[in-house]
């Protein structure tokens, strides 16, 4: 049998252990005589049962050898039978039995079950066939039962055990790397986020300024130019409290620290100031004064800023119209250029692809493309769901 201070050693030291410590245990119930089975007479030499407690302990260092150990082992056995049933024999051939249930295949375990719940009545059987006595027959039942019983029932609850264990520990494996996963997944879509948010708010201002920068250069008009510049310092500041709110959303732990409120539809006419002084002839036609989602609001103002920046970096000069209404508890947004170029951002550029994300997030449909010689960018962004 295998006991749990055994188990820190290597596998051939728990075995050569059980089999030094078996031999020990069978050479002193021979050594006293007290070896003799039902109380049959024995006239076998002291040596010749040693030699076979020395084969069956031998045999023990290989009892994970499934089912070969348990075959000699049965020989030997049989032959300590045909002698006369010694007591140490029956002990070191429980452990084979142990052994063969708990260390071998499935199959094997099934077997070894079926066997030992056979072996009581057969043992009834061929006493009563033997001995013609039903008192012997019973008794040599009920002795059979440790012998044989005891040692599968024993190795079949500690290979469930151990078998339920493996599966725990596989669970718990799937677990942690489902979770890792899930961690990666969170840190990737967080990471996305991030930089959607910084393109959207932090390059929209410093393309405004670097395009107004560049034309305030070549003004020579003193007035106009300060004009300019003045939209620049705009820029510059909103650009700088954008990247403190983002800071500040960052650092925060359930948002304790003060933020400031996200950008909405009604600061649309900055983003229409800013584009104008960088070149566009920028035409509103119409705006929503309705109460909307922070989401959707949100939403709309970062796809009209980028569309507006795209426009100024891609059309400079060109006529840009604006529209927002809202129609069936649908928001649309439309920023149309009349002045395409070739160099115009692609349908996989960043800008656009944040746009998508950003219509996609709540719910919403964006489309950007040529349109009537110009540039046209669409996005409907449901309010009902939102509320």
């Amino acid at each position: 049998m295998q006991f749990p201070r055994l188990r820190s050693l290597p596998v051939w030291q728990q075995d050569a252990l059980i089999a030094l410590a078996t031999w020990a245990v069978g050479f002193g119930i021979y050594a006293t005589g007290n070896h003799r089975m039902l109380g049959a007479h024995d006239d076998a030499p002291l040596w010749v049962r040693l030699i076979e407690l020395t084969v069956l302990c031998g045999l023990a260092m290989l009892r994970r050898w499934v089912p070969g150990a348990l075959i000699i082992a049965t020989a030997v056995l049989a032959v300590d039978v045909w002698i006369s049933a010694s007591l140490p024999a029956l002990i070191v051939y429980t452990d084979f039995l142990y052994a063969a249930t708990l260390y071998g295949s499935r199959r094997t375990s099934r077997v070894m079950i079926g066997l030992a719940g056979l072996s009581v009545p057969c043992a009834l059987v061929a006493v009563l066939v033997l001995a013609h006595e039903w008192r012997t027959a019973v008794l040599a039942a009920v002795t059979v039962l440790p012998f044989a019983v005891m040692p599968v029932w024993w190795a079949t609850n500690v290979r469930q055990q151990r078998d339920i264990a493996e599966t725990e520990r596989a669970n718990a494996r799937q677990l942690a790397k489902i979770a890792e996963l899930d961690r990666r997944a969170a840190v990737a879509a967080e990471r996305g986020r991030m930089a959607r948010d910084l393109h959207d708010v932090i390059a929209g201002h410093l393309s405004a300024i670097a395009i107004q920068s560049e034309a305030a250069l070549s003004m020579p008009d003193p007035k106009l130019a300060r004009t300019v510049l003045r939209s620049v310092r705009e820029n510059s500041v909103s650009a700088l409290e954008e990247m403190r709110t983002m800071i500040g959303l960052l650092k925060t732990d359930g948002g304790a620290a003060e933020t400031t409120a996200p950008a909405r539809l009604t600061e649309l006419l900055k983003l229409v100031d800013s584009a104008r002084a960088s070149g566009l002839d920028v035409a509103v036609g119409s705006t929503v004064d309705v109460v909307l989602p922070a989401a959707v609001d949100l939403t709309a103002y970062r796809i009209a800023q980028e569309a507006l920046t795209n426009a100024a970096k891609h059309a400079p000069g060109g006529r840009v119209d604006v529209d927002v209404c809202f129609v069936d508890q649908v928001l649309q947004v439309e920023i149309r250029n009349d002045v395409f170029h070739a160099d115009t951002e692609p349908a996989d550029g960043a800008g656009l692809l944040n746009m998508r994300e950003r219509a996609d997030a709540v719910g919403g449909t964006l489309t950007a493309g040529p349109a009537d010689g110009g540039w046209l960018v669409r996005a409907d962004l449901p309010v009902s769901d939102q509320r």
